[in-house]
């Protein structure tokens, strides 16, 4: 960090009165508000993170992405018979109410009715029927034999009389997790309350990281998980006021390519870019290692992850010679727009890549916006190239929704419109396959043809940091990034 920059916040810190953090509660800083509270329409990664804590869902995952039970067990009756026994915890809505199979049975057909225009809608249309035997059990009855199946059935659970508005649960969000609402204001700040114990933990949204960190270093907020630039994190661990962990991530970051844009639906173009851009050295210097390098969505040590294949290397001398069996010299060089977000971190990342291009002869021009805007960009379709995050994927069945050729905005996520027979036959073998250990050679051929086709250019998983004020005790890292850790957090006495 330069010194100029630590100078300014060593005496905005020194000439300014802390508002503290009231004592009745933990205050996380978060670098973009949620979106939506109602499970089924939270894709951004806030939104998700934060419906973790509200609701409980019926599956959750071990490290290695395989499905254990959560608010229920199943058991697979036939291949297309799946039992689903509720078990005793985590079943009192936050109104009280008492969460029943029918409360399931309801979350599911309301995601499943194409009226509701549920995003997950996509991954869960392989559900033929449900039928509720009891208060305590039901049956879902599939239209193809898929051993994953119990791996999809992650919704956070609804009441069923709270699904009668569209809007109703962004107002009141009912549900059964560890924590329930009790004020969303007009600036995106959440204030959740603990159902064990009452304590309270907030969510406070500020874009700025430098200012996330001042606001930390003034005692307004107590801690900060990601979303900082590394050379800020190195500053906070240095001046010894602060607690550091660190762990490796699975969140994956990738570059996305419209596949129906002249230039970059050519595979040519995308290779170039791909052997332009030089991970190692940004992962050393500028991620300062906090990162380790990416060759797919899903990270090798995932049960259905690949970890033989082959790196992509940084190849400035082939990359040229792709532009030019492109058609593209310098005298008629490659123009692409680079759309990111507004963060200045990400802002720094795409004007680096940007300027790794330049090296090999593609002119770029990054165009920045606002979170809501980039977004919406994004799901439209409306880019050549852009730069994001898959955070928080557990399971194979995300390459249906991101690559399969009928899972466009929406139904799915496959917002580069890539359409590949091979893929689309791939994920049709895997989804029938057996079992478990039948798919998981067939998602590592998935992975491999993307690796050639290149929809994405896989960057990096970043590592998982959080960084907290020494009082506070009991926070646990996820590989996801999740806000599970708000679950156990504590403020203690700051020299214990």
């Amino acid at each position: 960090m330069s010194r100029l920059l630590a100078f300014f916040i060593l005496v905005f810190v020194a000439g300014c009165g802390g508002h503290v953090t009231p004592p009745d509660r933990v205050r996380l800083g978060i670098a973009s508000p949620a979106t939506t509270l109602d499970p089924r329409f939270a894709t951004d990664a806030t939104s998700s993170r934060v419906v973790r804590l509200l609701y409980r869902r019926l599956v959750d995952f071990d490290p290695a992405g395989r499905p254990v039970p959560a608010l229920a067990k199943w058991e697979a009756i036939t291949p297309t018979h799946y039992r689903l026994r509720l078990g005793r915890e985590g079943r009192v809505f936050s109104d009280g109410s008492r969460l029943t199979a029918a409360d399931v049975k309801a979350t599911y057909a309301s995601v499943l009715d194409p009226a509701t225009a549920s995003p997950h809608r996509t991954t869960l249309t392989l559900i033929e029927r449900i039928r509720v035997i009891d208060d305590d059990t039901l049956d879902f009855f599939i239209d193809r034999p898929d051993p994953l199946f119990p791996a999809y059935l992650v919704l956070g659970i609804v009441p069923a009389h709270a699904l009668a508005g569209k809007d109703a649960l962004n107002e009141q969000p009912m549900g059964s997790g560890p924590f329930e609402l009790e004020e969303w204001r007009d600036d995106g700040a959440m204030l959740l309350r603990a159902r064990s114990d009452g304590r309270r933990v907030e969510l406070v949204p500020v874009k700025d990281p430098t200012v996330r960190t001042l606001k930390l270093l003034r005692g307004e907020i107590d801690l900060l998980q990601n979303d900082l630039p590394p050379e800020l994190y190195h500053y906070l661990d240095a001046r010894g006021t602060m607690r550091l962990h660190r762990r490796r991530g699975s969140n994956f970051t990738y570059l996305g390519f419209n596949m129906q844009d002249p230039a970059t639906s050519d595979l040519r173009v995308r290779q170039a870019v791909a052997h332009a851009i030089d991970r190692t050295r940004i992962i050393r210097y500028v991620l300062h290692g906090g990162a380790r390098r990416a060759e797919a969505l899903l990270p090798p040590e995932h049960w259905a992850g690949n970890p033989d294949l082959k790196p992509i290397q940084y190849d400035p001398a082939l990359a040229r010679r792709l532009l030019h069996a492109a058609g593209y010299s310098a005298r008629h060089p490659l123009h692409l727009v680079y759309k990111t977000s507004t963060d200045p971190f990400r802002v720094r990342l795409a004007t680096i890549i940007q300027h790794q291009l330049k090296e090999v002869g593609i002119d770029t021009e990054v165009r920045s916006y606002d979170w809501g805007t980039f977004y919406g960009d994004i799901k439209a379709g409306r880019f050549q190239m852009y730069s994001l995050s898959w955070v928080g994927i557990r399971t194979p069945d995300v390459f249906r929704y991101v690559f399969h050729s009928t899972s466009l905005p929406p139904e799915g996520a496959n917002r580069g419109r890539y359409a590949s027979a091979e893929v689309d036959r791939l994920i049709g073998q895997a989804e029938s396959a057996p079992s478990l250990a039948a798919q998981a050679p067939l998602y590592r051929r998935i992975q491999q043809q993307l690796h050639e086709d290149l929809p994405y250019v896989p960057l990096w998983y970043e590592d998982q940091v959080v960084v907290a004020r020494a009082s506070i005790r009991g926070y646990r890292l996820a590989a996801d990034g999740n806000y599970d850790g708000l679950i156990d957090v504590r403020r203690g006495r700051a020299h214990q």
